[in-house]
């Protein structure tokens, strides 16, 4: 599969790609069930297509495709990324995703509109949730200046966008800029829809594992300001 044929110039030249993208549709295709395909695809409300590959055996399938293949750099897995997004069935975001977590650390911070392409393409939150707690996490962490264009997404029009800058700080525990996520918290708190209620009640419940008092004093101070799904998820673990 020629990475300059998967679409359009914003796609690097990567041979590394090629060779992935040519394992990678022979061997889940090989694998794919389709009785399996149409419960994953329901189950996901139609978000995509499915080959109906088991996560489990998705992942030792895509271990033999990377076999011998040499690391990334940025623009491999930009390329990489880029043309799994572009082929219809899930199994194959997966995989880009899974690729981005663990070479995350080999790119810059000019992967994050990359990031943003995925998060805001063929959007759901089976695909958004990982890149935002394990792509543009790191990315920020890795580059603290990328906490002016968290400020700017949370403030997205886009709620995938929005609920990536809630979440993105879920991994950093005493790392966490807890003026910044009660911020965000706030910004977004009288907002509609329950994917973001849902997310500022995670971000906060994955941070009071951290420090509870900390979260107790936020809501007893704010909890009227947020609807009653996301106080009853960040505060599910450590009580009122």
């Amino acid at each position: 599969m020629s990475v300059t044929g998967a679409g359009t110039s914003e796609v690097p030249r990567s041979v590394l790609a090629d060779t992935v993208l040519e394992r990678l549709t022979a061997t889940y295709t090989a694998a794919a069930d389709p009785a399996r395909a149409a419960v994953a695809q329901a189950y996901m409300k139609d978000v995509a297509p499915f080959l109906g590959i088991p996560t489990p055996e998705r992942r030792a399938l895509s271990r033999s495709v990377l076999q011998g293949t040499p690391r990334p750099d940025e623009a491999d897995c930009t390329a990489i990324a880029l043309c799994c997004w572009r082929l219809p069935e899930r199994e194959y975001h997966y995989f880009a995703v899974d690729y981005l977590r663990r070479h995350v650390g080999r790119c810059s911070s000019g992967l994050l509109p990359v990031a943003r392409h995925l998060i805001t393409t063929v959007s759901w939150w089976d695909t958004v949730d990982a890149l935002a707690a394990h792509v543009v996490g790191s990315l920020v962490t890795a580059d603290p200046k990328l906490t002016a264009d968290m400020d700017a997404w949370i403030a997205d029009d886009d709620l995938w966008v929005a609920r990536t800058a809630l979440l993105h700080q879920l991994r950093y525990k005493e790392r966490t800029d807890t003026e910044r996520l009660f911020a965000y918290c706030l910004r977004q708190s009288a907002h509609s829809d329950f994917f973001i209620r849902k997310a500022i009640g995670w971000c906060l419940r994955e941070y009071a594992k951290t420090d509870p008092d900390a979260v107790r004093d936020f809501l007893a101070r704010e909890r009227g300001r947020f609807a009653p799904l996301s106080v009853r998820e960040a505060l599910k673990n450590i009580g009122t």
